[in-house]
């Protein structure tokens, strides 16, 4: 069998990354060991920066459908309320999904499988990778497959999305550096008759463990995620659900009765990352690059990224329109980010659980009370919604990004949410193509500019002029006529004050 791309592992991370070659008319080759999509709700958490990237292939609505919106967290101490958090609309006016939504995981993929399966496509299903070589022209793979069999395929790259343990990235001898945290953790999914409303996230805030609620759908139905105390010694797989029920009745100090559970998991956490995202032909995506803490709900969201940036260079290297070298860019771009991801999940895992005796004091006695407050402030949520969301994320530092002028924005931004004559500036930028943004003060009309782009790059570059309204100016803190343009992931690969086509085109020779 010959393909462009051999995906492993076909969770959240592999799917989407298939979604995405589809998207830009990639062959590809996807496998994973299971029989289908995961019948378990697992990751729950939707940040708004996937859903802008599911708005593109029309996914995002279907997903919202199948899950609630974080509306709310209230922090409880000792078995009581002590404080409550508005967050439904926290990101309004930053991104078009100004909210966290909780899905499960299972329908998650599902949705996805169902958009690759409608292009055509499958997965095979219960095929194992047994070993792969490379060389200068491309990948071969041997797969067992499921009648036991052994296939070779031949592509051109590889991608590893074949999680924390991934026999591709010990094949490719790449290291997984970090650390463990020495308490086990739980997460289990139930139904629970409590005195607790199922409209929002309850927090319990104790001196040395973490434990929260988190609202599925259907009724009384909850996602608990807790930890055991660091004395606790058993190892994972080890754990009766009923220790689990009993440390959650002892920590929570109330009276709740848990009448059916549908799944639990027991797990050690390891924040880790690989010391390279790619080796020659081959890439790693998602949980067999980087783990961490489940705090924030970062993990798969990052996997989603993670292939959302990968899948337009090798699409253009594999369409003969950009030079190999470009790949370079996935490891410098992501591996930045997944090192500033650690460190920021690892401190808000201390906020919420380290035994510190300041911060314990604090978490139970000071926050609950002013938390709602503070995230009444539009400052606060201006800081705190980019980072939780993702959209926050940016690549300035990279060597794609080429800011020119004194501009708020940057080069190695995501492109800013905001609406012209009421409509979203996204709902412009769904094709798989670089765009080019004009945004005029009228001083000049531009024509000859807009001509020769269509005559030179009419067939990789979407091109359009806009006044520059208030708001944009406002945004990108420009009083005159500017040009940005948008890499085919929406963010901003060169903003200039310069309008030329000698300035374009000298960026687009360069990558």
């Amino acid at each position: 069998m010959k393909t462009d791309v051999i995906i492993v592992g076909a969770g959240p991370t592999g799917l989407s990354l298939a979604c995405q070659f589809i998207r830009y008319g990639i062959n590809f080759v996807i496998l994973d060991k299971k029989e289908t999509t995961t019948p378990y709700s697992k990751a729950i958490g939707v940040q708004a920066r996937t859903l802008e990237i599911y708005e593109q292939i029309g996914l995002a609505s279907k997903l919202i459908e199948q899950g609630a919106i974080a509306a709310k967290a209230r922090m409880v101490v000792s078995g009581e309320v002590r404080g409550e958090v508005e967050f439904g609309e926290m990101g309004k006016g930053l991104s078009p999904y100004p909210f966290v939504l909780i899905v499960e995981q299972g329908k998650h993929e599902k949705i996805l499988y169902d958009f690759i399966n409608s292009n055509g496509k499958d997965v095979l299903w219960q095929a194992e990778l047994e070993n792969f070589s490379q060389d200068e022209t491309g990948v071969k793979a041997k797969v067992k497959t499921a009648n036991g069999e052994t296939e070779t395929i031949e592509a051109k790259f590889l991608v590893g999305c074949d999680g924390a343990k991934s026999p591709v990235r010990h094949s490719l001898g790449l290291t997984f550096e970090g650390s463990t945290f020495e308490r086990m953790f739980y997460v289990a999914d139930v139904q629970i008759d409590w005195k607790f409303s199922h409209d929002a996230l309850h927090a319990f805030l104790m001196k040395d463990t973490l434990l929260a609620f988190f609202p599925m759908t259907g009724e009384n139905q909850w996602r608990i995620v807790g930890t055991f105390p660091e004395e606790f010694a058993k190892d994972e797989g080890e754990v009766l659900y009923e220790e689990i029920e009993d440390r959650i009745k002892h920590d929570a100090e109330l009276n709740l009765d848990i009448t059916k559970v549908n799944w639990f998991s027991t797990y050690k956490v390891h924040t880790r990352h690989v010391n390279k995202f790619s080796e020659g032909r081959c890439f790693l995506a998602g949980d067999s690059a980087h783990i961490h803490t489940p705090a924030g709900a970062q993990g798969m969201n990052t996997g989603i990224q993670d292939g959302y940036n990968l899948a337009w260079k090798m699409a253009l290297v594999l369409k003969g329109k950009a030079e190999k070298k470009i790949l370079e860019t996935y490891n410098e771009e992501r591996l930045e980010n997944a090192k500033n991801l650690l460190k920021t999940t690892d401190r808000f895992f201390n906020l919420v659980a380290s035994p510190d005796a300041f911060l314990a004091y604090f978490r139970t006695h000071i926050f609950p009370y002013i938390a709602g407050v503070a995230f009444s402030i539009d400052a606060v949520k201006k800081f705190v919604f980019p980072r939780i969301s993702q959209i926050g994320i940016n690549y300035r530092h990279g060597s794609l990004s080429e800011t020119d002028g004194n501009f708020s924005v940057k080069a190695g931004d995501r492109m800013p949410y905001f609406t012209i004559e009421d409509a979203s500036i996204y709902d412009r930028l769904r094709e798989p193509k670089f765009h080019l943004l004009l945004y005029s003060d009228g001083a000049s009309d531009f024509q000859n500019f807009a001509a020769e782009l269509k005559n030179e790059y009419a067939s990789m570059l979407d091109f359009s002029v806009a006044p520059l309204y208030p708001n944009i100016a406002e945004i990108f803190g420009a009083k005159t006529s500017f040009v940005l343009l948008l890499r085919p992931d929406n963010y901003i690969g060169l903003i200039s004050s310069e309008v030329s086509v000698e300035k374009l085109k000298e960026y687009l020779d360069k990558i």
